[in-house]
């Protein structure tokens, strides 16, 4: 009886939505064009810290290599980017990491996933617009802050903010107004504050290589004592210069400049979040992130270029570096250019991490595991109102009275694991036999498809074949009797990637953990690592010698099952690295969220009603239950 009953909260929990893609209609209004999804990945992911974040590595952490961090960085995001750009070719719908993991992984991940979206969005929300309230406190004089300082003070240390934030609270007011009021008006918005701080950093890159000098780039213990005029104790002086020249603190200074600068590519993941706003979303998405990454490695490699040319690394301002850097060569007056700027990037900051909030609590609305009334659409503006006035809400009482220092690693977590999974979704559904497919992919494979393309698109035609028993043997794991996958091949790629995952984690634990013993070469703990990567390597193999789908998408992740693996041991290796704190505060949240999930959502979801209704085979032609791959497979 209680074994029965555990079963069927445990079949719950890993149910997969079920797709429908033969029809491309949408609630949303079809408005945005490659380069509107181009801008929106630039504004949210080019945000103030371009203006800030470059200073403060450069100075504490690599010195003028700062240009090698942002390349390690932009290359661990170009992975997650491509997983993606491939999940946005393939699932064309609102809901981006959210969708993706719940076609592939099950309910349970996918409402951790989305939960963890809203969290970092929220966050990301109510921190950048107090960040762009005290910029322009800062422009004007402070005059706010002080206003406000003699009349209001709630603060209590960690939890609550010195004094409310009413121009923040304003400022999440308009643009929630503004998002309510239309997708392609904020796009606009968008691109017009994207182009002017585009403009802006093009301006700082070319100033900063013509008043440049490439001996900031090669300095030695003699500059230093010379020009801080100081002669600091041997301890104080390494810890401040390092060695000097191109890489002063070293390897290890490269890869720490590397993980904090990786956040600073978070953002792009918003595109995903418009696969039934875009014209033509999946040829948009994939154009979208991929080249919005480009330009904002670019922008970061450039300013980073700039700001060490001007000044020597271990001489700049931690919280302004570029008017400092302009006033030290002499162009005081382009502190001007830089502010407005940095409002702009604030701007689109804004707008990037409250445009996708909705979308994601509107996709949980409307598959039954947020409360039904978030997923209603208003049939004038075509937007999701009522999710979009929430999230406001909530961002704007955050924004009003937190202090926020404390939450913003929270951030991390959600995208971290976010990213994660969609590196372990693009690896599961490359394996397995049935595809997403739509009209349009269906009416090419017609005209132009070999007949192998057909058998793997058309369920029908893989239904006899599936019938045929399959065995499992080390011959079949290794060296598998067919070129097209099958359910077999597809349940192993799932136990194995579930493997890889778990070793992977292990393997961060460790690495993080038992960094010194590792240095101080520890037999026992280098042992058990070449162990753990032995370990690692033979599921990999397996999965290689798996056939892989050959259904044809507008683009697809190369190397597989390498570049996957290789984002997914990025991710959790950066989520390791967090403070007890933050994971602490991160149960906190999770707690809050499953007892919405088992309160609620687990009886009202969508996907579990279409399972207990006996037409929903009819109705939904993708499932096809004479192919059920069990746990192991995808229900797409």
């Amino acid at each position: 009886m209680f074994g029965g009953k555990m079963t069927s909260v445990g079949k719950k929990l890993i149910r997969r939505r079920v797709v429908d893609l033969s029809s491309e209609d949408t609630r949303f209004a079809r408005c945005l064009s490659t380069l509107d999804l181009i801008a929106l990945g630039v504004g949210s992911t080019l945000g103030a810290g371009v203006y800030v974040l470059a200073g403060e590595v450069a100075k504490e952490m690599a010195g003028p290599s700062i240009v090698l961090c942002f390349l390690v960085a932009a290359l661990s995001s170009v992975l997650a980017g491509l997983c993606y750009a491939e999940f946005g070719a393939r699932v064309p719908k609102t809901g981006s990491a959210y969708l993706y993991s719940y076609v592939t992984v099950g309910e349970i991940w996918a409402f951790t996933t989305g939960w963890n979206l809203i969290l970092s969005y929220v966050i990301g929300t109510a921190s950048v617009a107090r960040a762009w309230s005290a910029a322009f406190d800062n422009i004007i004089g402070n005059h706010i802050s002080t206003f406000f300082m003699n009349k209001t003070t709630v603060h209590l240390p960690g939890l609550l903010a010195e004094r409310p934030d009413f121009f923040a609270l304003i400022l999440i007011g308009l643009l929630t107004a503004l998002l309510a009021f239309g997708v392609s008006e904020s796009a606009l918005v968008n691109k017009i504050f994207t182009a002017v701080n585009l403009v802006v950093l093009s301006f700082v890159i070319i100033a900063g290589f013509v008043k440049g000098d490439i001996k900031n780039w090669q300095l030695s213990e003699e500059d230093y004592i010379n020009r801080s005029y100081l002669n600091l104790l041997d301890d104080i002086r390494k810890k401040a210069f390092g060695s000097g020249g191109f890489v002063p603190f070293g390897l290890e200074g490269i890869l720490t400049g590397a993980a904090t600068c990786f956040y600073a590519f978070v953002g792009f993941d918003c595109i995903a979040t418009t696969g039934e706003e875009a014209r033509n979303p999946q040829r948009s998405i994939p154009i979208g992130i991929i080249v919005s990454l480009l330009i904002c490695f670019v922008a970061y490699f450039g300013v980073s270029a700039a700001l060490t040319l001007m000044v020597p690394y271990f001489l700049l301002n931690k919280d302004s570096p570029l008017p400092e850097a302009f006033k030290a060569v002499g162009w005081e007056p382009a502190r001007y250019a830089v502010a407005v700027g940095s409002l702009c990037a604030l701007s689109t900051s804004l707008l990037g991490s409250m445009f996708p909030m909705p979308r994601v609590i509107y996709a949980m609305a409307e598959d039954g595991l947020l409360f039904k009334f978030l997923s209603s659409i208003n049939s004038r503006t075509k937007t999701p109102l009522s999710a979009t006035i929430t999230s406001g809400l909530l961002a704007a009482v955050m924004a009003f009275l937190l202090d926020l220092k404390d939450l913003v690693d929270l951030m991390s977590i959600g995208t971290l694991l976010a990213y994660s999974l969609v590196a372990v979704c693009v690896l599961i559904l490359r394996y397995q036999s049935r595809q997403l497919n739509s009209p349009k992919t269906m009416e090419m494979l017609e005209l132009n498809g070999n007949e192998e393309e057909r058998v793997i698109m058309n369920p029908t035609i893989t239904a006899a074949s599936a019938q045929q028993k399959e065995t499992l043997s080390l011959a079949v794991l290794f060296s598998p009797p067919t070129d097209t996958p099958t359910a077999l091949s597809g349940r192993v790629v799932y136990i194995c990637v579930s493997v890889i995952a778990t070793l992977i984690t292990v393997i961060c634990v460790v690495l993080t953990l038992k960094v010194t013993a590792l240095k101080d070469a520890s037999v026992g703990w280098i042992v058990a690592l070449v162990l753990l990567l032995v370990a690692l390597l033979i599921p990999t193999i397996i999965v290689w010698r798996q056939p892989q789908s050959n259904a044809r998408l507008n683009f697809k992740v190369p190397f597989l099952p390498l570049l996957p693996i290789f984002s997914i041991f990025i991710n959790i290796l950066l989520m390791v690295q967090l403070s007890a704190g933050t994971w602490v505060r991160f149960a906190i949240w999770m707690a809050v969220g499953f007892m919405i999930y088992f309160g609620y959502g687990i009886r009202n979801s969508v996907e579990g009603k279409n399972v207990e209704e006996p037409c929903a085979t009819v109705e939904k032609p993708l499932h096809h239950p004479a192919l059920d791959l069990g746990p192991g497979a995808a229900a797409v």
